[in-house]
């Protein structure tokens, strides 16, 4: 059984549910699905649809059109900087009506870093389906997931050193590659295949566009056979792992730079992103493609 919500255009993120497997869709594909607080918080919402279904017990996150997520949104009709939302992930006053590092911390440890780590808790597998973009905010989305399946096609990249800034805020490039692809991803902001992502074990499975879906969820349907409790002991202890060699701590000391870049660009240049647009960073990503 099949229980699809209704796709209309307007919805940013749509659930459908396919057995054991609940598909979470990123759906803003005339702007490659850039994550406005909008859709921060439908994938919130749907994700805890997905984790109250006991018929769920895998979860899949996927990008409608040709892109996964170009990364956050600064530049659509869409952007919604200056809306307040009802707080989930962190407790901390609003965004709305501070200036400077008070405005800039308080929603970006809400929106960006505290919604990945709160997702990253989720209880069920999740599972990243990604193709074409990814880039710098798509980058925390995927992360956020247990794993990645790839398309051929789909490339990652986190072009955000070319505004002064160390990285998106959910810092975890030298656990989902290692020290040394994540300094040179980032001092140069250049594309990874998937083919490379895949060999560095930021990506698990690298598959054919056209087999992408089929391939993701006869994943998901033979993680669907385990039992849902020893599932969710598993990553875990697997997240305990990862934090017992730095990961959270790290993601700490990270997003304080990040702020430091946020404010010192404030100070000398346009504005806390150094003047750089969506097209200035569309453009950051589109390098020629490591092929090694």
């Amino acid at each position: 059984m099949t229980i699809q919500e209704t796709s209309a255009e307007e919805q940013v993120v749509t659930y459908e549910r396919r057995g054991t497997v609940a598909i979470v869709t990123l759906n803003r594909p005339r702007y490659r699905n850039a994550q406005n607080s909008k859709v921060t918080y439908a994938l919130d919402e749907a994700f805890v649809r997905a984790v109250d279904d006991d018929e769920v017990k895998v979860i899949v996150l996927a990008g409608n059109g040709p892109h996964f997520c170009a990364g956050h949104d600064i530049g659509t009709p869409g952007r919604d900087i200056d809306e307040s939302f009802e707080r989930k992930a962190v407790i901390w006053w609003d965004h709305i009506g501070r200036a400077g590092v008070d405005r800039r911390l308080a929603r970006e440890e809400e929106v960006y870093l505290g919604m990945c780590r709160r997702w990253r808790e989720i209880p069920k597998p999740m599972i990243a389906m990604v193709q074409g973009a990814c880039i710098a905010g798509g980058l925390m989305l995927a992360w956020s997931c247990d794993f990645i399946v790839a398309s051929d096609d789909a490339f990652f990249a986190d072009p955000v050193v070319r505004m002064g800034i160390p990285g998106v805020e959910f810092f975890a490039h030298p656990w989902v590659m290692n020290p040394r692809a994540a300094r040179e991803f980032l001092y140069t902001g250049d594309r990874f295949t998937a083919a490379r992502a895949h060999a560095l074990g930021m990506v698990n499975h690298v598959v054919p566009r056209e087999e992408l879906e089929r391939a993701t969820l006869a994943i998901a349907e033979r993680i669907g056979e385990m039992p849902g409790f020893g599932l969710a002991l598993t990553k875990k202890a697997i997240n305990q792992a990862e934090d017992l060699q730095g990961m959270r701590s790290g993601m700490d000391s990270a997003f304080g730079l990040h702020h430091a870049a946020h404010a010192h660009n404030a100070e000398v240049s346009a504005d806390s992103l150094a003047g750089m647009d969506a097209r200035a960073v569309r453009d950051a990503a589109a390098r020629p493609e490591d092929t090694r």
